[in-house]
C-alpha cells in the first residue's frame, strides 16, 4: 500500500453544469444497462447492479433520475450488448493510469481513448502494462459513528477490514473487494448508515509529482478521460505534492 490515506486522494468531482450532468447520466446509464445485461434487473439478486446504483447515488443523482435510468436500461437490455473494457497507459511524469469503460463498440472506444492519452501528453500501452500496480479494494464510508463503533459492528458481522480511519467527518473503511457486501450487511445490522460504497482500484505505490505544469498536464488528461461518455472510472497513482495540489482545481 502507499503508506497514506487513500481516501484523502479520492477526488469526488461534482457536476459543474448541465453538460457535465448529462455526461454523468450517460455514464451511469451505461453502467446500469451493462449490469442488468449480466445479472438481471433485481438489485437484491444482482450485486453488480447494486454497485452501479450506489455509484449513481454517489454522483448526487436523485432517486427519480436513477429510476428513469433503470426503466430505460431494462427496455434496452436485449439490444446492443455492452462490453466491459480496461485501457492502460501512462500520463506525463510516468504516472500509471487505468481506464475502465463500458461500450457497445470497442472499435470506436479504443481509438478515442488512445487519442485522449496522446493529446494529453501520455501514451496508451498494452494490456497489463500498469494494472499490476493496482489492487481492487472495497471502500465504504459512514457518517455519525466513531471508529470503535464501526469496528465492533464489523467484528459482530464477521467482516474483515484492512483499515478504518476518520476523514472529513466520516469513518472510512478499506477492505478486500470480496468484503464489499459483507461489510455493508454488518453495518446495516448495527443500524449504521452507509453514505458511500465502491469497489475501486488502489495503487500500490504513488507517483509523486512536484512540478506544477506537469501536474496540470496530468490532471487535464485524467479529467478528459473521465469526461468520455464510455468511461466509467479512471484510476491513477498520481500524487501531486502538497504545495501544488490546491492549484490544480
Amino acid at each position: 500500500m502507499a503508506g497514506h490515506s487513500h481516501w484523502a486522494n479520492i477526488k469526488h468531482k461534482k457536476a459543474a453544469n448541465d453538460a457535465k450532468k448529462a455526461k454523468v447520466i450517460t455514464q451511469m446509464g451505461r453502467l446500469i444497462k451493462g449490469a442488468i445485461q449480466v445479472g438481471g434487473p433485481d438489485p437484491d439478486m444482482n450485486p453488480r447492479l447494486r454497485l452501479a446504483i450506489q455509484k449513481a447515488k454517489a454522483q448526487n443523482m436523485t432517486n427519480d433520475t436513477i429510476d428513469r435510468i433503470l426503466a430505460k436500461a431494462k427496455g434496452e437490455s436485449t439490444s446492443k450488448p455492452m462490453e466491459d473494457l480496461a485501457y492502460e497507459g501512462y500520463a506525463a511524469g510516468g504516472v500509471a493510469v487505468v481506464v475502465e469503460a463500458m461500450t457497445d463498440n470497442r472499435n470506436r472506444t479504443a481509438p478515442e481513448i488512445r487519442k485522449l492519452f496522446e493529446r494529453g501528453g501520455g501514451s496508451m500501452g498494452a494490456p497489463g502494462c500498469v494494472s499490476w500496480q493496482f489492487h481492487e479494494k472495497a471502500l465504504v464510508a459512514v457518517n455519525g459513528s466513531d471508529e470503535e463503533s464501526v469496528l465492533e459492528a464489523l467484528l459482530a458481522g464477521d467482516a474483515d477490514a484492512e483499515d478504518i480511519e476518520s476523514a472529513d467527518g466520516q469513518v472510512c473503511i478499506t477492505a478486500e473487494s470480496n468484503q464489499y457486501d459483507v461489510i455493508q450487511r454488518a453495518l446495516a445490522q448495527a443500524d449504521i448508515e452507509v453514505t458511500s460504497a465502491d469497489i475501486a482500484r488502489i495503487a500500490e505505490n504513488d507517483c509523486p509529482i512536484d512540478d506544477l505544469d506537469t501536474a496540470r498536464t496530468i490532471q487535464r488528461l485524467l479529467d478528459n478521460l473521465e469526461d468520455h461518455d464510455d468511461v466509467t472510472a479512471v484510476y491513477s497513482n498520481f500524487s501531486p505534492s502538497p504545495d501544488i495540489v490546491d492549484q490544480l482545481d
